[in-house]
């Protein structure tokens, strides 16, 4: 059985936070997911849209939480705590979020991408420029890079596409250069548009 078959038995056919019916997709829970059953939840293309854009979003949409968030499945409910956190401020999420019970080790994948944490708290990893970089970004090489252990260097003008961000570190990106993974610090770096 498929993973979409799966999550199709498991939700009856329906979005997983909103229950819509048409055009559902399987969606990967970040951080990390390994694409099993248990770390995906199938959503709707208007539940996918907010989540993947927040300035898309759209308040009232969400108050299909109020149902969803109740959910024994984990994944769904770590979506669940992650979107309310993520409207808080509008009240009523808040009231919601008061109410949900998360054991230890599903809020703290819930709370895996930082979302709730105080501005001031987020880590955040910026380029030669001061812009901020986000994981998938491409950036280009500001300088010849010996890459250690490797034995070839990473010429300026490089471009790195699909960088991911080493998480505690903030001047530190990972990204494919010639085939090999490298540790590149951000100050070498600059955000291609």
């Amino acid at each position: 059985m498929s993973i979409e078959q799966a999550l199709l038995e498991r939700s009856e056919s329906k979005c997983e936070l909103c229950g819509a019916t048409e055009g559902l997709k399987v969606y990967e829970i970040p951080p990390g997911s390994d694409g099993s059953v248990n770390q995906t939840i199938l959503l709707c293309a208007t539940c996918l849209d907010q989540i993947e854009h927040p300035k898309h979003v759209d308040v009232n949409h969400w108050r299909c939480l109020n149902e969803s968030m109740w959910s024994q499945v984990p994944a769904v409910q770590v979506m669940a705590w992650r979107m309310l956190t993520r409207l808080s401020g509008e009240g009523w999420p808040q009231d919601l979020l008061d109410m949900l019970y998360l054991d230890d080790e599903t809020l703290a994948w819930a709370q895996a991408t930082g979302e709730g944490d105080a501005e001031e708290d987020v880590v955040k990893h910026l380029d030669c420029n001061g812009a901020v970089l986000e994981a998938g970004d491409t950036v280009t090489l500001i300088k010849d890079l010996n890459v250690k252990g490797a034995n070839f260097t990473a010429k300026r003008g490089t471009a790195v596409r699909g960088i991911s961000l080493v998480s505690d570190n903030p001047e530190q990106i990972e990204g494919r250069v010639e085939g090999q993974k490298i540790v590149i610090l951000t100050r070498f770096v600059k955000k291609s548009n």
